[in-house]
């Protein structure tokens, strides 16, 4: 739920601060929870509704397109080969997963989001569908068209598509 939150607000404190609100919000709420929903459906949509209830009523400013969050989670680890590999392809792994995160940090914030459920969280798209409540077919569209910002994000910072998959 917190990288969730965190990949919305941009903010490690608040993102905190926020994932506390929403647990605290499932734990008074547990009484209404359908046991034949999965919990982390339930609490997802819990984090997401809390978060748009925030940013609803601050109007923040999300993401600064010019300056890289240094408190943003560093997920590079995630993209880079846990076998040893020759420098120059180290090097080349960490470079494209610093240009993935930055891509991924340029993109709208229901895009981030919709990316981190599918990719981060490895959520089947029912269940994005419905902790948004969106169609499934607009789920579908949306992961498709932030795939698509990616790509054009990296291809923008010099990165092929065949770099990027393999």
């Amino acid at each position: 739920m917190y990288t969730v939150i965190l990949r919305m607000v941009r903010d490690q404190a608040l993102a905190e601060d926020l994932c506390q609100e929403a647990f605290v919000k499932a734990f008074r709420a547990m009484g209404t929870f359908d046991r034949d929903r999965k919990l982390a459906s339930w609490l997802f949509k819990i984090a997401h509704n809390t978060t748009l209830d925030y940013l609803r009523r601050k109007r923040l400013d999300l993401v600064p397109l010019e300056e890289p969050d240094d408190e943003a989670p560093d997920h590079r680890q995630r993209y880079q080969d846990t076998k040893v590999a020759p420098p120059d392809q180290s090097i080349e792994r960490e470079d494209i997963a610093t240009a993935i995160e930055e891509a991924i940090a340029d993109l709208p914030p229901h895009y981030r989001e919709i990316v981190s459920l599918r990719y981060q969280e490895e959520l089947p798209y029912h269940e994005i569908a419905g902790i948004l409540e969106m169609p499934m077919g607009t789920v579908k569209t949306h992961i498709h068209r932030a795939r698509r910002k990616l790509m054009e994000s990296l291809e923008a910072r010099g990165f092929s598509p065949q770099a990027v998959a393999g």
